[in-house]
């Protein structure tokens, strides 16, 4: 096992890809993928994979990390973001899009994820994953930067300001809205991280044991809403909503 924070989030793409697909080898976008360390894998396990990512450094490394792996059909590596999306990749193309780490940054979390419903086939699935913000509260307090936590605690994902307070954290409510309000019905929420990243590393390196029993107490509490809220990182899988919407009656 490596690091118990990159296990978690390498299990929350397993996780989505086992809802989405039910064993079947599945077309993956994987939107911010980076250098490929996601995508890699699944392509190892028979998907096919796609990375959208802005940086080309990045799609450098996917690519050689591709060639590292020995994959024979290569995670195809595109560079651009959630914002011109539909001019790298074709409407109704993906069966699953990973989304994580990427509505954090954006300017308009809803449209990024009406773009993303756009590329996503009839009952296709979506994985979101955001930083938590009762967790960025928690740990800002426990510094001793209590004016930091206060400023946290009072704002919301809607009022975020990106210039002046970093990356946009959010609540499971806020992430539940936004996906309802994107055409999504949520299926599954899990909490990551919810004690990874308070536990010293020398426990965790040291502790014979202690690796593996963390990850396992991970596993445990992500589906529990008691903990989950509190995570540093809030996962939901979505499905695209398929029903018809309902009649105007002033229509």
């Amino acid at each position: 096992m490596g690091p118990v924070r990159s296990e978690l989030m390498w299990q929350a793409v397993v996780d989505a890809v086992e809802i989405a697909g039910a064993g079947d080898l599945l077309d993956v976008l994987d939107l911010g993928g980076g250098t490929g360390g996601d995508a890699v894998r699944l392509a190892q396990l028979g998907h096919r994979v796609t990375v959208v990512d802005p940086s080309p450094d990045a799609l450098a490394s996917l690519h050689r990390r591709g060639v590292e792996a020995g994959l024979v059909d290569p995670v195809r590596g595109i560079q651009g973001d959630a914002a011109d999306l539909l001019d790298h990749v074709a409407p109704g193309s993906f069966d699953l899009v990973v989304c994580h780490g990427v509505l954090e940054h954006v300017d308009d979390p809803a449209f990024a994820l009406s773009t993303v419903a756009t590329v996503l086939r009839a009952g296709g699935h979506v994985s979101v994953v955001v930083s938590g913000r009762n967790a960025a509260v928690a740990a800002r307090a426990l510094a001793g930067d209590f004016v930091t936590a206060q400023t946290l605690l009072g704002r919301s994902a809607d009022d975020w300001d990106l210039r002046t307070m970093g990356p946009r954290r959010f609540v499971p409510s806020e992430l539940e809205a936004l996906l309802v309000g994107g055409g999504f019905v949520p299926v599954a929420a899990n909490g990551l991280r919810v004690f990874a990243d308070l536990v010293p590393s020398a426990i965790v390196d040291t502790e014979p044991g202690a690796r593996d029993a963390l990850y396992a107490l991970e596993r445990v509490v992500r589906t529990s809403p008691e903990f989950s809220g509190l995570s540093a990182g809030l996962q939901s899988i979505a499905r695209l909503d398929l029903s018809p919407a309902p009649p105007n009656p002033g229509g």
